[in-house]
């Protein structure tokens, strides 16, 4: 994976990843490339918005910025500000409420639960939520159907578990577009404390105190450097010291590692506040968190159909009500390791005339059949990937016959029935060794263990097989 990585943070445009009738173009793949190996990278990737949707962007954050000045130095005790840890709550969260500990406010905006008008006509929100909401839950709808296609999953694969659009007679959303500021000088004074730089990485950076969001995708627009992320190798780094007027983060939440069978890692963060002393308004963002339906379910029935491997915990469907009340600690989230290379260049890399170029370049080197560069790949995917799961398991890898195995997959009481249900065999696929499985099997299999290997590949290949079939004319 490092040899084949992103050397940073993947930056992709969000009308790139628009989808559109018809075969998706050579942009939209690569792009849903460079987006998907971002998130296994980093469980995160930057996302560019047009220039009116970016000053939109820009226009509420500098709302925020005054809505929160404007804040008493420490609202009184009468006044509700105190976030409920109440997880029942979880899709209730409305208006205004801080958390004292962590120097952090917040205003939360809930189409159906809260007034888009002040209700006591002295307090003013935050200008412009009504028209960001739409925006970024539009832009993370779109990036939830790239990370369906990247996984080979049917069109809107998540639509059932999402909110109706628009929302239908009292119906309140799911989702939730939060204004927030971390470190507000006059926040805290409450306590006579202005935090040091010390202190402040004291309380945001222990060991213990990072955040994973429940949700399925959060899209995450900060007026200031300051969040960080665990990257794939465990090591925290920051994702906003570059980013540009039209950028926003994307990180993904529990709720789609759980949708996915664990397939994508939810994002683990923390934000940074020990560099704002001297700043009045404090670190300010908006944040929009695509949430599941709490009357639904998540379940990996739409991984099953695409015939990737489904581990045991994650075969029962989970109430999405249940799911956001329970404790989810990071130690007993299961992790498939590192995912799979990809064969399309990068946005930072060029176009696909840069990779014909590049195939030109060395076109002394006779390129591999198919059949061969699939055997390989089922070789590396064995080792690297089905071996390590085996060994985890404390599984002994013990392969079946070809021939008596095209009767073994079709009965739950077989031979080989279960280690292929420890491991995550993809169902209709022999339990054989794969260097011995036809073509087809093989692509079954490297798809069930490098989901969208071959949307990944299929550029790659179609190049290879054109090569092939113009040597065949020329002999």
């Amino acid at each position: 994976m490092a040899g084949n990585g992103l050397p940073s943070l993947g930056r992709v445009k969000l009308s790139d990843l628009l989808a559109s009738e018809g075969i998706p173009s050579d942009s939209y793949k690569l792009s849903v490339s460079t987006l998907s190996q971002s998130i296994a990278q980093y469980s995160a990737a930057i996302i560019q918005f047009s220039s009116s949707d970016a000053s939109l962007l820009r226009s509420c954050l500098e709302s925020a910025r005054l809505y929160f000045y404007q804040k008493p130095s420490f609202p009184t005790a009468d006044m509700n500000i105190i976030h409920t840890s109440d997880s029942r709550e979880w899709c209730k969260t409305s208006g205004y409420y801080a958390d004292s500990q962590l120097w952090q406010e917040i205003y939360d905006f809930r189409p159906g639960l809260t007034p888009i008008e002040p209700s006591n006509g002295i307090e003013f929100p935050p200008a412009g939520l009504p028209d960001i909401f739409p925006l970024l839950g539009k832009a993370s709808r779109v990036i939830l159907d790239a990370v369906g296609f990247y996984l080979n999953l049917r069109s809107s694969p998540f639509n059932d578990i999402l909110d109706n659009v628009p929302l239908r007679n009292r119906e309140i959303s799911s989702s939730v577009l939060s204004v927030c500021c971390h470190a507000r000088p006059s926040f805290q004074h409450h306590n006579h404390l202005t935090p040091t730089t010390e202190d402040a990485q004291l309380v945001m950076f222990s060991d213990h105190d990072h955040q994973i969001d429940k949700s399925l995708i959060s899209l995450v627009k900060p007026d200031k450097p300051g969040l960080h992320i665990r990257d794939i190798n465990g090591r925290w780094i920051i994702l906003d010291n570059d980013l540009g007027p039209r950028d926003a983060i994307i990180y993904t939440g529990l709720a789609l590692y759980q949708a996915t069978a664990g397939y994508i890692n939810p994002a683990m963060h923390r934000t940074d506040i020990g560099n704002l002393q001297d700043n009045i308004y404090g670190r300010c963002s908006l944040a929009f968190k695509l949430m599941p339906k709490s009357m639904t379910s998540l379940s990996c029935s739409e991984m099953t159909a695409a015939g990737h491997g489904v581990e045991a915990q994650f075969q029962i469907p989970v109430t999405v009500d249940d799911f956001m009340q329970r404790s989810h600690p990071t130690d007993q989230l299961f992790t498939r390791g590192s995912f799979p290379s990809f064969s399309f260049p990068t946005a930072q890399e060029g176009s696909l005339k840069a990779l014909t170029r590049r195939r030109k370049s060395n076109s002394r080197c006779k390129p591999l059949p198919p059949s061969k560069r699939l055997r390989l790949e089922a070789q590396r995917v064995l080792k690297v990937r089905v071996q390590d799961i085996a060994d985890k398991r404390g599984v002994k890898l013990k392969f079946c016959n070809l021939k008596d195995c095209e009767s073994h997959i079709h009965t739950v009481d077989s031979p080989c029935a279960n280690i292929r249900m420890k491991i995550g065999w993809p169902q209709g696929v022999p339990f054989v060794h794969p260097h011995d499985l036809p073509n087809k099997a093989k692509i079954g299999f490297l798809e069930a263990y490098e989901p969208g290997w071959t949307a990944t590949h299929d550029m790659e290949l179609h190049l290879i097989d054109s090569g092939q079939a113009s040597q065949h004319s020329a002999n």
